[in-house]
């Protein structure tokens, strides 16, 4: 495992473009499904949608390795559970300065899918230290969920498709 500063990790996904493949085409496909659950409303999008693995199959193997992962970090062997939602970013968007420290959340993180050439990178800002991550596709950030971070604007001309996720103790 590759630890960068103290305020983050990174860890690649080995052979990822076809399952990046795979869940990109899988997530348009249920997107606009009328049951799909979405979140956090801000400048004419919703910056969470959740598709479970149900409508997704292909991000079972992401999961269990982002699981594996955390776990590995936070020294938690097999005592966390996961929750994810998707960030489709068109041209022009950004992700407003935030945290994830809303309930019990142990490590929080993303894993980028489909990234085109400055698509935005997440900036970590920790105490008056601003560090930025470039994304790259199978690549997975992690940080603290009080971590405050953002998304620069998004200035391809493509979408750009991310998962966020937090990790927290399984309830017994």
């Amino acid at each position: 495992m590759q630890r960068t500063l103290a305020s983050h990790y990174i860890r690649d996904l080995p052979d990822h473009s076809e399952l990046n493949k795979a869940i990109k085409q899988q997530f348009w496909q249920q997107v606009d499904d009328p049951g799909t659950v979405r979140s956090h409303f801000f400048s004419g999008r919703y910056e969470n949608i959740y598709l479970g693995l149900d409508k997704l199959p292909a991000m079972q193997m992401v999961m269990e390795q982002a699981k594996r992962f955390a776990n590995e970090i936070l020294d938690k062997p097999a005592t966390l559970q996961a929750g994810f939602w998707f960030n489709s970013m068109a041209p022009g968007d950004t992700t407003t300065l935030h945290t994830h420290d809303d309930d019990d959340e142990c490590l929080s993180g993303v894993y980028y899918i489909d990234v085109p050439d400055n698509s935005g990178n997440l900036i970590l800002h920790e105490g008056a230290e601003r560090i930025e991550v470039t994304p790259v596709a199978g690549r997975f950030v992690f940080f603290s969920p009080d971590l405050p971070h953002e998304v620069t604007e998004n200035l391809s001309k493509s979408n750009r498709l991310s998962v966020g996720m937090n990790f927290g103790l399984k309830q017994s």
